[in-house]
């Protein structure tokens, strides 16, 4: 019989810890390569300096800013695109025949019938995110898009995140076989919401904040479903919000598990963290830096570091209406499309009733949440 040291011994040696080459893989956000249609966005708040930056950097063309206040639509304008025309009525920039793209970048609550009527008025439509808060209008909104014959996208940047990019990547190619396990924790200091509207929003964690992870969990899973979901959220000692601030997650997946962990009142050094485990390697992500971490791909070939360039902001910006544009020009529909979107959101309404009631919740099975 082998002795344990032994045995150990053959373990180590069977896998390489060798540095090798990265695989080189389309992480940065994409270009179409000749359409560039006339571009109207409707809501002019504090997210959208992150989108029209992006979106001149891109050297998109927005012809169009609309605030129900004016004074917020031309500081828009006038920073980022000073050619572009001011509104305070959408229907204005819906009635405009040569604009053929519209980005809703307003809250949830006011942006469901702002969808609806850009999508009757035959424009494709990149909404921001938390997409809805009722599944099934969620879905009849794809529905509807498929209909008008436009296409509907959902700003989840945070797929752009060059980190994040490059691990959905990474699994869709199968580097590391089948996914046995996804481990994601933030831990940063978001009590910055106590002065602003967002202080209001219930579930201000696991719904606004973490349906980007949730949104990645989706793409990091290789294609598996997500079963049942346990979270929990409670308030942190010192925090000033009214919402709480810490919240968690753990998800059953089919032939395999999940977590997630949000420690929002993390005064020094913040930290955020990705773990996946495959069949015929693992992935891992960490840094100090939310935006952008480094990434290792470990496989029996050896350990793999690629070198990342860009940030989540604005990278994730233009990679969502990068993708949008490329989707309308190659006739195919966006990855960020409603239904692909739903699926994030059924873990995610999930998790809230979870929270809500302290008993695990299939996946699913809650179709609507109230979080204002």
């Amino acid at each position: 019989m082998a002795k344990k040291k032994d045995i150990n011994y053959d373990l180590k040696s069977a896998i390489s810890t060798a540095e090798i080459a990265a695989p080189n893989l389309p992480y940065l956000p994409q270009k179409p390569k000749k359409y560039n249609p006339p571009i109207g966005i409707i809501g002019c708040g504090g997210i959208s300096a992150s989108h029209l930056g992006a979106y001149k950097d891109a050297g998109f063309n927005i012809v169009a800013c609309c605030d129900l206040i004016e004074d917020r639509a031309r500081n828009r304008r006038d920073t980022f695109f000073p050619k572009a025309e001011i509104y305070t009525d959408f229907r204005e920039v819906l009635a405009r025949k040569d604009i053929e793209v519209v980005d809703l970048a307003t809250h949830p609550k006011e942006r469901a019938p702002l969808i609806e009527a850009s999508l009757k008025a035959k424009k494709h439509t990149l909404s921001h995110k938390p997409f809805v808060i009722d599944l099934d209008l969620g879905l009849k909104f794809g529905e509807l898009a498929k209909k008008m014959g436009v296409k509907l996208a959902i700003n989840q940047n945070g797929r752009w995140a060059p980190h994040f990019s490059y691990l959905r990547h990474a699994v869709a190619k199968g580097l590391i076989g089948d996914v046995l396990s996804v481990h994601m924790s933030v831990h940063w200091n978001h009590d910055w919401i106590t002065p602003t509207p967002f202080n209001d929003v219930k579930h201000i964690m696991l719904y606004d904040f973490a349906i980007h992870w949730f949104d990645m969990l989706m793409q990091l899973t290789g294609g598996k479903n997500a079963n049942s979901v346990y979270a929990t959220e409670t308030f942190a000692s010192g925090q000033k919000s009214k919402q709480q601030l810490l919240a968690e997650a753990m998800i059953t997946l089919e032939g395999g598990q999940a977590t997630l962990v949000f420690d929002g009142f993390s005064q020094f050094g913040p930290w955020a963290h990705v773990h996946i485990t495959g069949t015929k390697g693992t992935l891992h992500s960490t840094g100090p830096d939310i935006g952008k971490g480094e990434v290792t791909l470990s496989t029996k070939q050896g350990i793999a570091k690629p070198h990342l360039d860009g940030k989540w902001f604005n990278d994730g910006f233009r990679g969502t209406m990068g993708e949008l544009l490329c989707s309308i020009e190659q006739k195919r529909e966006p990855i960020t499309n409603a239904f692909n979107n739903v699926r994030a959101l059924e873990v995610c309404f999930a998790a809230i009733k979870s929270a809500e009631t302290g008993k695990p919740q299939k996946v699913g099975s809650v179709r609507k949440v109230k979080v204002e």
